[in-house]
């Protein structure tokens, strides 16, 4: 049992725990560089889908606005589940974490996708899917988004610890009063955690 520190991990989840694949296998499935897919995606879809104010479906729909037809989303989420995997180091950070019995949630910017990347690596073994952007309509930098996690586990923003691939969702975080560990590999976040008694 963790009896070294009380603090709650909130985490991000992609390019933090898990490899993000829209720098590589998304923009190859629609056959565009990520400058083209950026330049040619409808404006505010992603950031809906993210916000839960629209569902899969439509985003296959609107993502592209100069394409005739939707997304074939069958495909993507193909591509998506074999593309998703712990970074580096991550997994076993995380199962030490967990038997420490460090409670953990994910505070993470992403639409449903968040399922498959739990059918896939079973994330849930080690921290509670709560505060997911399709979920609670709260997106980071917002600080609306960290108050929330803190209100709704009850705790004062001090008892949290974020952690980011982010600066600027980290410094958001930091002006509510939450400690953060912007994070750059595993070896360097076990060292923060360390220093901070967590491990």
């Amino acid at each position: 049992m963790n009896t070294k520190s009380s603090l709650v991990i909130l985490w991000d989840v992609m390019s933090t725990l898990v490899y993000d694949p829209i720098h590589q296998e998304i923009p190859d499935f629609f056959g565009l560089s990520l400058q083209e897919l950026y330049d040619t995606k409808h404006p505010t879809a992603w950031v809906d889908f993210e916000h839960g104010t629209i569902d899969e479906a439509r985003f296959y729909e609107i993502y592209f606005p100069d394409r005739p037809n939707p997304i074939d989303g069958t495909a993507l989420r193909e591509i998506l589940f074999d593309a998703y995997r712990f970074l580096e180091g991550i997994d076993a950070l995380l199962d030490e974490l967990h038997k420490n019995e460090v409670e953990m949630h994910a505070l993470s910017n992403y639409p449903s996708w968040f399922e498959i990347i739990e059918e896939k690596l079973c994330l849930s073994r080690y921290l509670q899917w709560t505060f997911v952007s399709c979920k609670t309509g709260l997106r980071k930098p917002d600080p609306s988004a960290y108050l929330n996690a803190a209100s709704t586990l009850n705790l004062a923003p001090q008892r949290c610890l974020f952690i980011d691939d982010r600066q600027k969702n980290c410094a958001a975080a930091e002006r509510i009063g939450m400690d953060t560990i912007l994070f750059e590999d595993a070896p360097s976040l076990r060292t923060e955690l360390d220093r901070r008694g967590i491990l």
